[in-house]
């Protein structure tokens, strides 16, 4: 099995990066600034993002069509995006690497982006877009941006206002050097047309996150990217102007690739990728500042028990996923933590999808946890993606080969799971999608792309992913919704709490148990952590009691869907369970 560990340890030359036909060894030991010319050199020339075809008309009117795929259960629900005018599936064509963009003002506005190839026997690619103006349900595919122009990485977000804006990499060979290159597009006013775009640098595999704080930061948009592949001598740039303009490219301390950018509740900006020796967080705390050159802390090394992994056999000229980092920016007690996730290896036999947090603002980590759950060794865990809700409601998804039929080992599954505590304790992984074969469908480029997209919200999850559920290689909207399962209950020597029915949509039962006469409270919590009803307190007989909460607060008025803290009382103990409002 073909397996490049991008890991660099001892004074083995492990760190393979094949990124288009032959494959760069990068020496362990040494440092970014020690790479000779001539291995930079070799490196921008096996890239990957280069227009090896040219432009072809096609005319996707005369394409085959089929219905396209649409799947809703009581969780999960997910649909076909790139589709032609008449909302059918166009046989032949392909799309992956999905970013997705939410309007925070407006949550029915939805825009997801992807890699485009018109037509899988060609490998031009173009900037691809769909938008949905009802919360997801309906997709409008008007066709890529720049359309005849090659284009690919696509990386989206939204301000506070509102605005979209779209970043996507570039090629041109100048002077017979081939140079990688961004360019910004922005949607504003709430409409659904890019502008012309504005040249932002950047290089491949890169990120981009928008400051939604108006009060620190304004709307900095700030761009990331791996050190090797960019026409600038540098990894990163930053608008202060609302994506007007962007500053010359300048490095981050550490230039970790192959990662992404999170922003902080007081502006601190995070960027988390591959590291000379490890995963590495580098970290800003005066990048909101308008009127400072942005500067660095040093690096902080992140074990997360493996490192990424490219060129596998289930995404032959692709990542197993990227490295990424969120931050809660709630008011709960979790505010200021930052989470890291990557799906690792540290052999060839399976990947993982692994977790740590930092509660001291990226100073120091936990040991890694495992999130999938699975007892085999030699799944593969793919594509972990992670977002964090404004809540502190962590989501993770992936896709994995647990449930792939025999003799088809790479088939593969969507699965999730979530964490309301911080990362201390997680929902049973949780299988969404059919298993599908993920090798249907390839355009040129063999690979499913290097990434999933997720933004999550007070109500779930929407995700932007690509699959081949309907017999091509298409790009998918998703939205997820945590459900507690069965009744939530704990017992212990003194009390037994539990809530039936959990989720819920009208009223939960609350049932306890005291060994003795003694006093107690139960509160209810948003997850905010603002209380919303005292339920009861007072004293009681030793026995069994039961109390209703009827989803409203203590003016009576209903509470919105969501997950809801009931916090029980009683002498020196005090239990919580979680509870789900449909």
């Amino acid at each position: 099995m073909k397996n490049y560990n991008l890991k660099q340890t001892g004074s083995k030359l492990l760190n393979k990066v094949h990124l288009l036909i032959g494959i760069l060894f990068i020496m362990p030991a040494i440092t970014y600034s020690q790479f000779s010319n001539e291995q930079i050199k070799k490196i921008k020339a096996a890239h990957l993002e280069v227009p090896n075809d040219k432009y072809v008309t096609t005319n996707k009117s005369k394409m085959a069509k089929s219905p396209a795929y649409t799947y809703k259960s009581s969780g999960f629900f997910t649909t076909q995006v790139n589709i032609d005018a008449d909302g059918n599936n166009i046989v032949g064509d392909a799309g992956n690497e999905p970013s997705i963009a939410i309007d925070p003002t407006n949550p029915n506005r939805i825009v997801i982006g992807w890699r485009e190839f018109a037509n899988i026997s060609s490998d031009f690619r173009q900037a691809g877009y769909a938008y949905s103006t009802d919360g997801g349900q309906t997709w409008i595919n008007p066709g890529p941006i720049d359309h005849t122009v090659f284009r690919s990485d696509p990386v989206l977000d939204t301000d506070a206002d509102g605005n979209f804006y779209y970043n996507s990499l570039t090629a041109d060979t100048i002077n017979g050097v081939m140079k990688f290159k961004c360019k910004t597009y922005k949607i504003s006013d709430a409409g659904v047309e890019w502008d012309d775009g504005v040249d932002s640098y950047g290089g491949d595999k890169l990120w981009m996150k928008v400051n939604k704080n108006n009060s620190i930061g304004g709307h900095n948009n700030y761009s990331v990217w791996s050190f090797y592949a960019s026409a600038c001598d540098g990894d990163f740039t930053r608008s202060t102007d609302g994506g007007d303009s962007f500053e010359d490219c300048s490095n981050v301390s550490g230039k970790p690739f192959f990662g992404t950018l999170a922003i902080g509740p007081n502006g601190e900006l995070y960027v988390f990728g591959l590291g000379p020796d490890s995963f590495i967080l580098s970290k800003s705390t005066n990048a909101h500042d308008t009127n400072a050159v942005v500067s660095w802390e040093s690096p902080v090394a992140v074990d997360l028990g493996g490192t990424l992994v490219m060129q596998h056999n289930i995404n032959p000229q692709g990542l197993l996923g990227q490295a990424w980092v969120d931050v809660d920016i709630s008011d709960g007690p979790n505010r200021g933590n930052v989470y890291v996730l990557a799906s690792v290896s540290a052999s060839e036999n399976y990947a993982d999808v692994m977790f740590a947090k930092s509660s001291d603002g990226g100073k120091t980590f936990s040991a890694p946890v495992r999130i999938n759950t699975d007892s085999e060794t030699n799944n593969i865990q793919w594509f972990g993606t992670m977002s964090v809700a404004p809540n502190g409601r962590i989501d993770v998804i992936w896709l994995d080969t647990r449930d792939a039929p025999a003799g088809s080992q790479f088939f593969s599954a969507l699965y999730y799971s979530y964490s309301v505590d911080g990362g201390e304790s997680w929902s049973e992984n949780e299988k969404l999608s059919d298993s599908f074969d993920p090798s249907i469908g390839y355009p040129q480029q063999q690979k499913m792309g290097d990434y999933y997209d997720m933004v999550s919200d007070n109500t779930g999850a929407h995700l932007a992913w690509s699959n081949t559920l309907n017999n091509g290689e298409d790009v998918y909207y998703a939205h997820i919704t945590p459900v507690f399962t069965g009744i939530n209950e704990i017992k212990k020597n003194y009390v037994s709490l539990r809530n039936y029915p959990n989720p819920f949509s009208g009223e939960t039962v609350i049932t306890f148990k005291l060994e003795k006469e003694e006093h107690a409270c139960i509160e209810i919590f948003d997850m905010m952590g603002k209380k919303v009803k005292t339920l009861l307190n007072s004293k009681l007989q030793q026995g069994n009691h039961n109390i209703i909460w009827n989803a409203c607060d203590e003016a009576g008025n209903r509470q919105p869907s969501g997950i809801y803290t009931c916090r029980f009382k009683s002498g020196y103990h005090m239990h919580i369970i979680k509870m789900l409002l449909l």
